[in-house]
């Protein structure tokens, strides 16, 4: 006799994440309505207030969920990388994949919050990303014993910002590796340079 299998069914929250996610990703949290997001999910508009009170706080609790997944990713993808070079260098790596999947559209934060008030939970949602960014590349920066943490750590993220814009407009996933190469040769003259001004 066959095992019955329970498969739990994604709660109103989850639908209507997995619904704004693919229709706010693939055409624009402007273009798309509350209507067409309750309907792709399942449930009553009244499901939506309930749980975000408003568009502005689901399109948030989007970004929020883009974030996590591609923080998840690029986590996760560092963790085959021995060296802190090889780490810093590997954020561009993991982000070469996220540029190969067949659904990519640019990065939802730039797309969001080209549309956003100043202020809003989606510039706030965005500033998050951003900040996370920043700070994984000043962090990685300081374990490979680089001094000027944050002069190289903004010069990656205009490289990672840059790589995601050409991916997109160019339709060029090599972009990352352009990028990883433009980010090897700031980390290495920076490495150097600094070797220069501890010998003299």
């Amino acid at each position: 006799m066959p095992t019955k299998v329970n498969a739990t069914k994604p709660s109103a929250r989850e639908r209507l994440l997995a619904a704004a996610d693919e229709l706010f990703y693939s055409e624009g949290v402007q273009t798309v309505g509350i209507d067409r997001i309750v309907q792709k999910a399942g449930v009553a508009k009244a499901s939506l207030y309930n749980l975000f009170g408003s568009k502005e706080e689901l399109v948030q609790a989007y970004l929020d969920a883009r974030h996590a997944n591609t923080r998840e990713q690029v986590e996760r993808a560092l963790t085959r990388f021995r060296t802190p070079r090889e780490r810093l260098l590997g954020v561009f790596d993991a982000q070469g994949q996220l540029f190969t999947e067949p659904d990519f559209n640019g990065c939802a934060h730039m797309t969001a919050s080209a549309e956003a008030q100043p202020g809003s939970p989606v510039e706030c949602a965005a500033d998050r990303y951003r900040l996370w960014v920043r700070s994984l590349f000043t962090d990685l920066a300081r374990e490979a014993g680089v001094a000027d943490t944050e002069g190289l750590a903004r010069q990656l993220h205009l490289l990672y910002d840059g790589a995601g814009v050409s991916a997109r407009m160019d339709r060029d996933p090599s972009a990352a590796t352009t990028a990883r190469a433009a980010a090897a040769a700031l980390f290495d003259a920076a490495v150097k340079n600094e070797a220069i001004v501890a010998a003299s």
